[in-house]
């Protein structure tokens, strides 16, 4: 997919340090980050957060999907991965917002095509399917998966 930007990919800080919430401004936007445990009350965490954040910037409409798309995001990222998981939301001009997801395993995920009666498998397409955009990016410490959500603010 096509990245948000090279230089926006390129300015993209690491994960803090484990459960610190971080807010200030990259490149005057404003953003958030967080870094979890590999531990399955990770997921939950990320999700309020997310939330509690787009209610402080007045985007609650943006909410249900964005925490529902973390939520996968996070997800897949306890499956394949063991590690810090990273959680970035940044407010970027024109009506978008930014969501990376990052892990320590460096290998992109895969796009999969689910059985009807499979469990699992639709994270990915449910992240195409909507945001926007999507795409991933490799770091030196592992990968990030990103999308882009239209909001009014």
């Amino acid at each position: 997919m096509i990245g948000v930007s090279d230089s926006a990919a390129a300015a993209a800080p690491e994960p803090g340090p484990a459960d610190v919430r971080r807010r200030g401004r990259i490149s005057g936007a404003p953003s958030a980050e967080w870094s979890f445990p590999a531990d399955p009350g990770a997921v939950r965490t990320a999700r309020t957060m997310v939330r509690q954040v787009l209610d402080d910037w007045g985007l609650n409409g943006a909410a249900d999907v964005a925490v529902l798309l973390v939520s996968e995001l996070v997800t897949n990222s306890l499956r394949y991965a063991s590690g810090p998981i990273g959680v970035r939301m940044v407010l970027l001009g024109a009506g978008a917002l930014l969501i990376e997801v990052s892990d320590p395993l460096p290998d992109p995920p895969r796009t999969r095509t689910a059985a009807p009666d499979d469990e699992g498998g639709r994270g990915l397409q449910l992240v195409a399917h909507s945001s926007r955009r999507w795409g991933t990016r490799q770091g030196k410490s592992g990968k990030t998966v990103w999308f882009e959500l239209a909001v009014a603010g």
